[in-house]
């Protein structure tokens, strides 16, 4: 697949690809003989996991790592669920501070009509005092 149409595919810029390319993310992307990027399903995977990971705000420096360990095998396992775990727990970190902020949102939503009724009120009442 051409990195046209993967870029569609995934909804990724060709630029990000080659950037994850540059980086590290994408280190086996074969080419054609006249050099034009050839994505296999495998790197297409990739791409989903990358894709994934950098929506739930997982850093480029994590995945770096967690690629290079991928490449480092099977001995390397240990070190890669350590590696999701810290960033799992970070975005539970994330979640839980989004969650406050909602839950303030939410409460000033609930309690808004009363807050402005009441000042509202206020004004009229004054105005009717005069």
């Amino acid at each position: 697949m051409k990195i046209a149409e993967v870029s569609k595919k995934y909804d990724i810029s060709a630029d990000t690809l080659r950037y994850y390319e540059r980086i590290g993310l994408m280190s086996h992307v074969r080419r054609t003989a006249s050099g034009v990027r050839d994505y296999s399903e495998q790197d297409c995977a990739r791409i989903q996991f990358i894709k994934c990971m950098r929506g739930a705000h997982v850093s480029i420096e994590a995945l770096i790592e967690y690629m290079n360990l991928f490449e480092g095998g099977d001995a390397t396992i240990p070190a890669r669920i350590a590696l999701l775990e810290e960033q799992r727990d970070l975005v539970r970190q994330r979640l839980d501070e989004m969650q406050a902020g909602l839950d303030r949102l939410n409460y000033k939503i609930e309690h808004y009509n009363d807050i402005v009724l009441k000042a509202e009120r206020g004004l009229y009442d004054e105005d009717e005092g005069e």
